[in-house]
């Protein structure tokens, strides 16, 4: 499957998910270029994931770590030991389209403009429905998928430039990891590539989404659900982080209004949800992490885009992502008022 000096490094980090890996290693078996090298991150599984891949996968290479450090420091362990220009970051509850290394690899030699890509990403069970085309920012504290739970369609089927990239299935220069910093171990899991994202955008990185490179993922296939009291308490948390450390003073006066708007919508849905306790639990760590994300708002160290430009394109992030969500409520039949009133208020 590999070939000793790859272009392209894929990072795989796994926790109890024995039954995810095969269908995610057999789908890179399948890929019509062989280019790549394949490693799996594990976060001290208990079931018997290391000794699976030994056994079974000996072409790839697995970095086991001795506990569950999380999606951050799992991914950082790979990234430290890669040495191919490109990194490939994928979930493990993941199906690679046969030709999406082959994408990749065109994408490399022709956008040689930008420095992270976001793959296209499907839903896994229902496959004429998109999980994530790149991702948004919505500047009150999280990101978004663009085109989740959309039809696929226009204009997800093309290749445009997006704000971010889901690190469940982005592409990075390995020297991007040089100037940005690794991902935030300090978030665990959970808005750490929204934090990568705003740290790139920062210093003038810059993202496209392929949407000829196409992966099938589950989803929360490790935490067992979308919502649950880990990560509403993490999401809460690190929702909070990525304002602190990121967002220069003058724009977080600026954001107030949307930043308070943002934060009284996830309070009501975790209180809808009747996961109030773990949503409180997470205010209390943001509170704790305040001083430690403070201290972080000066990092990464190089000259940095003029805050203006910075807004700008946070705008245009923001506005990415309520046009997506819009589109999809009204698939659902559902009205967009509010959302609209938002845009003429906010996002002009």
């Amino acid at each position: 499957m590999p070939r000793n000096e790859p272009t392209i490094e894929i990072l795989i980090p796994n926790w109890n998910g024995r039954q995810l890996l095969q269908d995610c290693l057999d789908s890179l078996h399948r890929q019509t270029v062989d280019d790549f090298a394949v490693t799996v991150i594990d976060n001290g599984s208990t079931d018997g994931s290391v000794a699976f891949l030994a056994a079974n996968y000996p072409q790839v290479r697995c970095i086991a770590l001795p506990e569950n450090r999380g999606f951050s420091a799992a991914v950082n362990a790979g990234i430290e030991q890669a040495a191919a220009p490109w990194i490939l970051l994928l979930n493990n509850d993941m199906e690679v389209e046969a030709d999406c290394l082959a994408a990749l690899q065109q994408a490399i030699g022709r956008d040689s403009g930008y420095d992270f890509f976001a793959l296209k990403m499907m839903n896994f069970h229902q496959r004429s429905y998109v999980d994530g085309a790149g991702d948004g920012i919505l500047r009150g504290g999280a990101g978004y998928r663009l085109g989740t739970m959309e039809v696929d369609g226009p204009p997800y089927d093309r290749d445009r430039d997006v704000f971010g990239a889901c690190a469940g299935a982005a592409l990075y220069r390995r020297d991007l990891f040089d100037r940005v910093g690794l991902f935030d171990g300090d978030f665990f899991a959970y808005l750490e590539d929204v934090d990568l994202n705003l740290r790139a955008r920062r210093l003038g990185c810059r993202c496209r989404f392929l949407a000829g490179a196409r992966v099938y993922h589950i989803g929360s296939a490790t935490s067992g659900s979308k919502f649950n009291p880990l990560t509403i308490r993490l999401s809460t948390r690190n929702s909070v982080n990525v304002l602190v450390k990121n967002y220069p003073p003058s724009l977080l006066l600026r954001y107030l209004p949307v930043i308070a708007i943002y934060q009284l919508a996830w309070f009501s849905f975790c209180v809808k949800k009747r996961l109030l306790r773990p949503y409180l639990q997470g205010a209390v760590a943001a509170c704790r992490c305040f001083s430690a994300m403070r201290a972080k708002r000066s990092a990464p160290a190089g000259p940095k885009i003029a805050v203006t430009e910075f807004d700008a394109i946070l705008r245009r992030g923001e506005r990415d992502a309520v046009e997506s969500i819009m589109a999809r409520r009204r698939a659902e039949g559902k009205g967009n008022g509010l959302l609209q009133l938002y845009c003429r208020l906010f996002l002009r």
